[in-house]
């Protein structure tokens, strides 16, 4: 019996009548209890719940998801049909829509307790905990975004600071190499200084001794030389003089000694292998590996010298490389098969002369032959 049956009845006496046997609790319940609609109960019916009775939100829902694993087409399920899973979700959502109407407390809280689950399922599980180091303001995906861009900042200025760090070592490291060059380049300017002096006092000591006395030319001007546009004046007189009198740096003497040297080895190989036949014998082999290894002896000494050259060179372009044993070896080889050729040539070509010479002569002779004949078939004729 509803709330307006009782005042229809009992018009006047209703607080005395129901007070004696309700409560005040029980009274608020059952005025609160509507009869359902027909659209209602057709939605009970959908979901499989029983229409007396109070649901919670969580068997509301436990229905409505079972259901759905019926009748969704997506679920797979032979009992698939979405005509009817929309008159599910439809009745789905008159129920829930008839019990937040009904305004109940527990069933609120119920729902937000459902909502708070349904919430944490969605977000990600540690989101309530990340504080971001106190960046930002906003909601969490927010703040997130802009500490991400607050570490994106911290770590370019990092990487600048960094490298600024290292432009100041490196400035510090070069100053101190400049400042090292300059002490050694002081140095060596002392040193030159040091060595023009002592050598400048040895030369007066010997023009006061008289020791320049004896050179040609003494006492007379010096000649004009041809100017060299590259040269300092006085250095290039001071060099004439020196060539003059038999004078010559070091290394220019051992370069002459060197490729002196190298010539006459090839020659002497060179020669030793043009007394050999061609192809060798077997005595012939030995004596040539004989004097290939005395000629790698001579070869060895020889690049001790192109060493000792290599280091009083006053230019790197002018220094010399180590001489190869088998490189000279085969411009020996190269050499004598050139000159075999050539003398193969010239004895050919001199056979061809003594044969053309000496078919003139037989054609002068037999000429004479002929002309003797006929003078003598002229005699006999007469």
């Amino acid at each position: 019996m509803s709330c307006s049956v009782l005042f229809v009845l009992h018009h006047g006496n209703l607080h005395k009548i129901l007070l004696p046997v309700y409560s005040v609790q029980t009274l608020r319940t059952f005025c609160s209890r509507t009869r359902l609609s027909r659209s209602l109960k057709e939605s009970y019916r959908l979901l499989q719940l029983p229409e007396d009775g109070d649901r919670s939100y969580a068997e509301v829902r436990e229905a409505y998801v079972r259901m759905a694993k019926l009748y969704h087409p997506d679920s797979g399920a032979p009992t698939a049909d979405a005509a009817l899973f929309c008159h599910i979700e439809e009745a789905y959502r008159a129920i829930m829509t008839h019990m937040s109407r009904q305004g109940s407390t527990s069933l609120y809280s119920q729902k937000q307790e459902d909502e708070e689950d349904k919430s944490k399922n969605q977000a990600p599980q540690h989101r309530q905990y990340l504080s971001f180091e106190g960046v930002g303001s906003g909601t969490p995906s927010q703040r997130e975004r802009q500490y991400q861009q607050f570490r994106m900042d911290r770590a370019t200025d990092q990487v600048l600071e960094y490298r600024r760090k290292c432009m100041e070592q490196a400035a510090a490291e070069e100053g101190a190499m400049v400042t090292r060059d300059a002490r050694v380049r002081s140095k060596r300017i002392k040193i030159t200084q040091a060595v023009e002096r002592l050598v400048e006092d040895l030369i007066q000591e010997s023009m006061a001794r008289g020791d320049f006395q004896n050179l040609s030319g003494t006492g007379k001007p010096l000649n004009k030389f041809d100017h060299n546009p590259y040269a300092d004046p006085m250095t290039h007189n001071l060099n004439r003089i020196l060539i003059d009198n038999g004078y010559q740096p070091e290394w220019i003497v051992t370069q002459k000694e060197i490729r002196e040297t190298i010539t006459k080895m090839r020659d002497r190989l060179l020669e030793v292998r043009s007394k050999l036949g061609n192809p060798l014998r077997h005595s012939e082999q030995l004596r040539w590996k004989e004097h290939c290894g005395y000629f790698a002896e001579e070869l060895r000494k020889l690049n001790k010298v192109v060493d000792n050259f290599n280091l009083i060179v006053p230019l790197m372009s002018l220094q010399m490389v180590h001489f190869n044993m088998n490189k000279e070896i085969e411009k020996v080889l190269k050499a004598d098969q050139e000159s075999r050729k050539e003398k193969e040539k010239k004895k050919e070509e001199e056979e061809s002369r003594m044969a053309e010479t000496q078919e003139l002569n037989t054609s002068k002779q037999n000429t004479r032959q002929a002309l003797i004949l006929w003078m003598q078939r002229l005699l006999k004729g007469n």
